[in-house]
């Protein structure tokens, strides 16, 4: 992989190109489980559907905890990239696996051990269905670690901008556990069979994925490594990437833990397919626009913030033709929607839900730009704080509203989250209005690197 800070050829194909990758990736999974969930929930059963959401929801909250430093390594490869400086991005490749599998492994060992209390005590879990419950958690945490591992790989090829190689793995995995799961479903097994399934696909994935990063990123011991100046490095930024990690297990999944605790597991089941398909307005757009993020930190090490105005206007004027026009059918036809996907019974009892999800949606996916360009310009504290002002406001409207309104009172907070990261986009305005031939301050790695 060629590290020239001035070779950036077909920048806008690239980007595009990213884009379309990105895209891909995300459409995979919602697409899958859309196309599958009618199959699965019919021969599966409610019961056994929620569990396999509860399971899923918890192994995906610790995963996204766990990975929480991955916003730092496609910065600092990107950084170090834009810099030609290949040793350093190597250093920040294995510093990230080092903390990775720390917080992975703490993360796995708590969910390994409290997942009987919360069976018992905590989810309304059927008798019947306890024990696969555990086993179901218990092998989600050893899921957790492995895609902890991945998450490095996946985030150092983005930070190269080689979306193609790390997507096509990503997907092949996802359709992979997807196809094991009707196949197993089908032939009477059930949701403990289908987590280990998923396991041993997301384990084969990790390993390709490192085959891939080797190639682009050239001879690398892919072993831990706890160098004091690159921690430091990573944690100068990482930190506040972590938090809004947080505030992302906030906004995906505290919904799906809320209504298990208050309404039970097949009330989860409803709520999640509904939710599954409305978030896909935020999904879409978020994943198309994410190249923007590798791309503005590698352009800022050698141009200015006037170099790159025209490209975050382009952007944004995309990113907001594309929230209303995806986000505005979907709440409009919610019905007549779930009636295609689901069926009339299904449609008629959840499509309040839908509208106000793919609404709550619609208004999030707004942020995207803003969300982007200042995490690339360095401004990951203001992200961070309206991240967790949004999550934590989105939480407590959910504890309200569910006890009275059921799942729709649930839906009813997402409707908060857009709003409210979307005045991201005033100190963004201010930067680029006001410092329009300044180029962003010396990289922290420099300033890091130049300490005694």
């Amino acid at each position: 992989m060629n590290l020239d800070p001035n070779s950036f050829p077909g920048r806008k194909r690239r980007t595009l190109t990213n884009g379309i990758f990105g895209l891909a990736e995300y459409l995979s999974q919602p697409l899958g489980l859309l196309l599958s969930a009618p199959y699965l929930l019919r021969h599966m059963g409610a019961a056994q559907f929620g569990v396999w959401v509860l399971a899923s929801a918890a192994v995906n909250g610790g995963n996204l905890l766990s990975t929480g430093f991955g916003d730092a390594a496609i910065k600092f490869v990107a950084m170090y990239r834009g810099q030609g400086n290949a040793a350093g991005a190597g250093r920040v490749v294995r510093a990230m696996l080092s903390i990775n599998l720390i917080l992975s492994g703490l993360i796995a060992l708590g969910l390994w051990s409290l997942a009987p209390y919360a069976i018992h005590h905590i989810a309304h879990i059927e008798p019947s269905m306890q024990l696969a419950c555990l086993q179901s958690f218990r092998i989600g945490s050893v899921l957790l670690v492995v895609r902890s591992i991945d998450s490095v790989f996946a985030s150092t090829l983005r930070a190269f901008e080689e979306y193609g190689p790390q997507v096509r793995i990503s997907v092949c995995a996802r359709v992979g556990a997807l196809i094991a799961a009707v196949v197993l479903v089908a032939r009477g097994r059930g949701v403990v069979d289908v987590t280990l399934a998923t396991l041993c696909v997301s384990a084969l994935a990790a390993a390709a994925q490192g085959w891939a990063m080797r190639r682009a990123l050239g001879r690398i011991t892919l072993l831990p490594t706890l160098d004091r100046g690159t921690l430091r490095l990573i944690a100068s930024f990482g930190c506040l990437s972590w938090l809004q990690s947080l505030s992302a297990v906030i906004f995906g999944q505290a919904d799906r833990v809320v209504i298990g605790v208050l309404l039970g597991a097949p009330a989860v089941a409803i709520y999640a397919l509904c939710d599954q398909a409305a978030q896909c307005i935020h999904g879409v757009v978020a994943a198309g626009f994410h190249g923007l993020f590798p791309h503005l930190s590698a352009r800022l090490e050698t141009e200015s913030l006037a170099e790159v105005r025209p490209t975050l206007w382009r952007a944004f004027r995309w990113n907001a033709m594309l929230a209303v026009l995806i986000g505005a059918p979907v709440v409009v036809l919610s019905k007549p929607i779930l009636a295609l996907w689901m069926g009339r019974t299904f449609a008629q009892q959840a499509w309040p839900i839908f509208s106000v999800l793919a609404a709550g949606s619609a208004l999030l996916a707004m942020n995207v730009t803003a969300h982007y360009a200042l995490l690339g310009t360095g401004r990951n504290r203001l992200v961070t704080s309206a991240n967790l002002i949004a999550g934590a406001a989105m939480l407590l409207a959910m504890i309200l509203l569910t006890p009275h309104f059921g799942t729709v009172g649930t839906a009813c907070g997402w409707l908060i989250p857009g709003p409210v990261t979307c005045v991201l986009y005033l100190p963004l305005y201010r930067m680029f209005r006001t410092r329009p031939a300044m180029r962003v301050e010396p990289s922290i790695a420099t300033a890091l690197e130049n300490c005694p």
